[in-house]
Order: C-alpha cells, then structure tokens, then sequence
C-alpha cells in the first residue's frame, strides 16, 4: 500500500538503526526525551493514545501523513480502516455500527488491497501505546516477512517517531523505553510452539501448512494494562491476513464461501433443519479493489467507464479524506487485462475462486430455492404439482451416507427437496427417514391413492448390490423391503458429472424436454446445507492436473448421491435383445 500513498510531508528521515549504546537493550530505561516542544504533546506518547475511531484516523494522518479508506464501495464489504480501528481497540470500538467485537479476525482482501502495510501499521500502533506488547508476525513467505520489516523500519523513519527510540536487527524491531517488541518469523511449527505473545499476525495465510496454522491458534496470551480506549488488559488475539490463492486452502477453510452462507441464511430457515453455524468466531474483514479506490473526479466520466457495472457512479461520491489508494486508471488497466472469473475472485474479493471445482457452474444465487419444500408448491408464486419424485442413495459407514429426495415437473426440471446425511447409521435409519418424508406427504408409493406425486425410483451406485460377507445382505436390501424400487447403472464418473453439470448451466433445455433456453433445470432447496456445501467444494486433486477423478475428502458423497439420482432418470438402463442365430 505504501507504493501507492506517498507522504505528504518531504522531511527529512533519519537511519533506521540507532547505534547509541544506551538502547543496546529491550529494559526499561529512562523516558524517551521528547522531539517537540513542550508545549505540543507527544503523538506517541504511550499515555495519550487515539481515543476514538476519528481520533485515530486522524493520528495515522497527522502523524504518519497517509490517509486510510473509511468507505466501502461495495456492499456487505468492509473498509480497510474497519480493520485498523478493530485491531487497535481490539473490537470494543468498531469503525461501523454491526462489527462483531471477537478479538480474532481475518482480512479477505485483494492483490494490491494493503494487507501487508496494514498488518504492519497495526503492529505499529501496538508498539507505540500498549506498553508490554509483544508481537510476533508469522509470514507464508519469507519475502512477505521481509515487506513487513521495510514497511515498519520506514514507519519509524519518519520524522514524526525520530524521537523514539528502538533496536533493530535483521528479524526484531524493540521499542526501548516501552518494552514492547515485533519478531518477524517464518511460519513453521519450530517458530510457532513456544511463542506466547499478545498478538499474532499471520501474514498470507493461504501459504500456511495446514497444521502450523493450528499450531498458532494456541500461542496468544492476555495481559493488563492501565486503563486506555480498549479497556484494562491487552488481549490476546490471532489475525489472519491474506488473498485467497487456492480454491480450498486454509482461507476458504476459514472464509467459507459467503454466497453460499448469505444464500442459506436469506431463506430464514425451516423447522426441518436447523440453521447453519458460523463457520468462525473470528471477525471477517474482506475488501476488494473497488474499495481502496481513489475519489474519482471529473476527468472520468461513468459513461465510458469499465468500472461502472461494478461502481455505478460511488467512488465519485466518496470524499478524498476518506477514499483509498488504488488509482482509477490502473483500476481500469487491470480489469481490461483479466478474465471475469480472476476479477471477481482475487480482486473484487466477492468470492472464492473455484478454478479447480467439479461444478463451477454451480451457484447459490441461482440455483437454490427458498419456498417451502412441500409436495406441491416450488415457488413462492407458483405452484404447479411435480410430476413424480425421484431420490438418490450414497452408502457409507464411517463415511457419510447420503439420501437425497427431489420432484421433477412436467418440463423436467429438478427441485431437490430434503437431504439426510449421517454418519454411522444403519440403512434402516435412512429407510425411516424416506418413510417419515412419505408420511408428510412428499410423495407416495406406486400402489397408494392420494394426491402427492410418486416416487418412481431409488439412484444408487451398482456397488450397493453386492453382499455383505456377515449376513449375505446387500446395503440396498432394506429398501427393497420397504417395497422401494431401485434402480442403478454403470457408468464412467465423468458421464455422471457432465449429467449434472448439463443441468446447472444447460446448452439447451437439457436431457427430455424441447425447450432451447438456457435456464437451468437443477435447483436445491436452501435447507439442504450439505448438499449445497459439498457443490461448493467437490474439486479434482491439486496435486494431479491431469485427473478427472475428483478428490474424495468427505465432499463427494452427497455430489455421488445426487448424480446416482440424475443419472437414472437422465441415462436409464436400457436393455437389449440380440439374434445370434446363423
């Protein structure tokens, strides 16, 4: 960020390392000897911090001479100043009404977007006011650590902060007098185990092993202080800041994917299932380029503009003390040089990338549905009877089983309706379940009167066929029990894949139908969170480009029950007969 936003001020800065013998050390000594007069305070003076989120912003720009972006531009987004004012308060004060108050938080932000010089200017304003503050900043590489000490040496360079007085070496920067000090590591478990520090920043998280990541979650330590604008102690806390490189690195762990959480919670949920849980109890702050972007004056006009769709006219509205850095000129250059796929997800930040998902086409603003999920109704205005109903069966013990229940229309298209998915049960608890489903009336047997639409058959993988070696039952036995009706096929994977990836984006009305549009013809309910979560994050192996197998890790069982079920009313088994006669 700093490349971007240059000082106002041309003073001149004095070399970064003091040799003064007597700042050989980190102990208390005598105070600092003031640079100012002793008429006007000291900026720094551990004792007279920012008291509030104004009051803060504008000591980074009297002091510091840069001016931090206040206003998103894009809805539900968050401004780099939120994060500032969270990290500094420690959340007691938030920049905006609704930010959460958890001490933890991640910053989801852009290439360019400043997390880097924002981390460190944070880092910055713990060592100058919280006396005792240790911090360490955990680096995914180690030229991401080595920006960070040029960003807070250069802070500290400027002629505002000559006065205070600190050590440098080539990984430390201690503030004598203040007993507060940052390390700069790399992120390893040798580095990570052992460390007890108030603070902890984790710098490009998406290069983080997995499990130094949940290594550093145990390393943070709580202690007080005299009473100042976040309270009597200086808490301990873990910040997480980063782009979000891969598709299911340790940010979309962290992250999730907020279309999917919005497009859940905006159905309000039902009483058949219980609404989902935060992913995390951090604080989210995530930005995009649209939301660093400088006040656009005149010589820009709306109506020629490449930004527009996304702006629609805001940064000409936002002041320039409260706008951002990224200038509109390269804001442009860098749209006209990227697909919409990379421009949406690294630098508008509106969601991750699913470059190596098996359904990208999937996406829960379009394809999920929110009406309640009852026999005859698939629209909040309309409600046309489904034809027949269908389900699709994953088995599994240890692993996840999957029963999925849908209704198709007269025009082919699927709504799926309810999911049960349970670990360690027995076949007959999912029998239970499609019985219960039948008692409300979702759907009913072939042989029963009555209104609701029936169920014409159960998709399973062929595999379920076979018996087991203990009672010489299949898995699939149950249900024929019940008098349900199976059917299976074998098939490549990819054929079931390209079934379903047909019906999210068709070319054409789809498997069935006339229709030439291109709607889509597979919708699920928003209470079947599994499901929509295992879309979200089915993906082929990282490591192996060249498979077309995906990655089994726990998201492809209900993405397997789903393409049983569509498989066998899509591409039905047909049978054939042969003359083998001379």
């Amino acid at each position: 960020m700093s490349e971007h936003v240059k000082p106002s001020r041309g003073k001149k800065k004095p070399s970064p390392l003091i040799t003064n013998s007597s700042v050989a050390s980190d102990a208390p000594t005598t105070p600092d000897p003031l640079a100012q007069s002793p008429s006007k305070p000291d900026p720094t003076d551990p004792t007279n911090p920012p008291l509030t989120p104004d009051a803060l912003h504008a000591w980074i720009a009297s002091t510091l001479d840069y001016q931090i972006a206040r206003t998103p531009l894009i809805p539900e987004h968050a401004a780099p100043f939120d994060y500032l004012c969270h990290a500094f308060f420690e959340g007691t004060q938030p920049a905006r009404p609704g930010c959460a108050t958890t001490p933890d938080s991640i910053v989801w932000a852009n290439r360019g977007g400043g997390k880097t010089f924002l981390g460190t200017l944070a880092t910055l304003l713990d060592l100058l006011f919280k006396p005792g503050c240790q911090v360490r900043i955990l680096a995914g590489s180690v030229e991401q650590g080595r920006r960070m000490h040029e960003h807070l040496r250069s802070f500290l360079d400027h002629a505002n902060l000559e006065h205070v007085k600190r050590r440098i070496t080539a990984r430390r920067i201690a503030l004598v007098g203040r007993r507060s000090a940052v390390e700069i590591l790399a992120a390893s478990q040798t580095s990570v185990r052992g460390t007890r520090v108030q603070k902890l920043r984790c710098d490009e998280v998406d290069l983080f092993d997995p499990d130094v990541w949940t290594a550093a979650q145990l390393v943070t330590r709580s202690i007080p202080c005299p009473p100042s604008p976040w309270g009597t102690t200086i808490r301990g806390c873990v910040e997480a800041l980063s782009t979000m490189h891969r598709p299911f690195g340790p940010m979309w762990k962290l992250v999730g994917d907020p279309n999917v959480l919005s497009s859940a919670s905006a159905a309000g949920g039902s009483s058949a299932r219980p609404t989902p849980a935060p992913r995390s109890p951090r604080t989210l702050f995530r930005w995009g380029l649209l939301d660093i972007l400088e006040h656009c004056t005149e010589e820009h006009s709306c109506d020629t503009c490449p930004l527009y769709d996304e702006c629609q006219g805001r940064a000409k509205l936002t002041p320039p003390n409260s706008a951002g850095h990224m200038s509109v000129a390269d804001a442009v250059s860098m749209k006209l040089r990227v697909g919409r796929e990379t421009w949406d997800s690294e630098m508008l930040c509106l969601r991750p990338s699913r470059s190596s998902t098996v359904y990208p086409e999937f996406d829960p603003r379009v394809h999920l549905w929110h009406a309640p999920a009852g026999p005859c109704t698939i629209g909040p205005s309309s409600s046309p009877r489904f034809a027949f109903c269908i389900a699709g069966m994953d088995f599994g013990y240890r692993s996840e089983s999957v029963l999925l229940l849908a209704g198709v229309t007269k025009a082919g298209e699927v709504y799926v309706l309810r999911e049960h998915c349970r670990k360690e049960v027995i076949v007959a608890e999912h029998v239970r379940m499609l019985n219960q489903w039948r008692d409300e009336g979702l759907f009913r047997m072939s042989t029963e009167p009555g209104p609701a639409p029936i169920l014409r058959f159960i998709g399973i993988d062929p595999a379920g066929n076979a018996c087991h070696d203990k009672d010489g039952e299949s898995s699939v036995q149950p249900f024929r029990n019940a008098k349900y009706i199976i059917r299976f096929r074998s098939s490549a994977i990819t054929l079931g894949i390209r079934i379903v990836r047909g019906r999210l984006a068709p070319a054409w009305g789809g498997p069935g139908t006339s229709d030439l549009s291109t709607e889509p013809k597979l919708f699920i309910h928003a209470d079947c969170t599994r499901l929509i979560e295992c879309l979200t994050r089915y993906h082929y192996p990282e490591h192996k480009p060249e498979s077309l197998e995906p990655d089994k890790d726990g998201h492809d069982h209900a993405c397997d029950a789903l393409r049983y079920m569509l498989l066998n009313l899509d591409e039905p088994h047909k049978a054939q007969a042969s003359n083998y006669a001379a």
